[in-house]
């Protein structure tokens, strides 16, 4: 016979587990060497854009709320413009590669990391009955961090297109 908590606990688990598992892959993502995709940045520039866009547009922030997104997206543009200075980018026969700057990948992911941990704490897991508060859906600091993701993936992907369609004689002085 089941227990009445057994259900709860076993989708707490469940969302813990995929959150870990996203974190992971993110933070994989973000650090080592990695072979282009021709989809992913394609990918980032049309969800991330349409992510602040529905943001900004539909869910009625108020004043310093938007602020803090249109923050984050600058803050995030000028990390993605620093992040491409620091990549190391190669073509070989196999295709092409970059290597982005390691402290900046950890810095993104422990942002990340941070928040959803925060979130966790002040909202409790899923399931439990204390819930989280309803006025701490979008605040101020989770739409600085969204913007900040959004305005460094975006801007990285753009530089990994021009890069990418400069052809294997435009690679970066000093790279092999």
């Amino acid at each position: 016979m089941p227990q009445p908590g057994m259900p709860q606990a076993l989708v707490t688990v469940a969302i813990v587990a995929l959150i870990a598992w996203r974190l992971y892959g993110r933070i994989r993502r973000n650090i080592g060497r990695q072979r282009l995709s021709r989809v992913r940045p394609w990918i980032t520039l049309i969800v991330f854009p349409l992510v602040i866009g529905l943001l900004l547009f539909t869910a009625h922030l108020p004043q310093l709320a938007s602020a803090c997104l249109a923050g984050g997206v600058a803050l995030g543009i000028g990390l993605g413009v620093f992040g491409l200075r620091l990549t190391r980018f190669e073509v070989t026969e196999q295709g092409h590669y970059y290597t982005p700057n390691a402290h900046l990948g950890i810095l993104l992911s422990t942002l990340v990391v941070c928040r959803v941990i925060y979130r966790l704490v002040v909202g409790g897991l899923p399931g439990s009955t204390s819930g989280p508060p309803s006025s701490a859906t979008l605040t101020p600091l989770t739409l600085l961090l969204v913007g900040t993701l959004a305005g460094y993936y975006c801007s990285y992907a753009i530089g990994l297109l021009r890069w990418a369609l400069r052809g294997p004689a435009a690679a970066p002085a000093g790279t092999p």
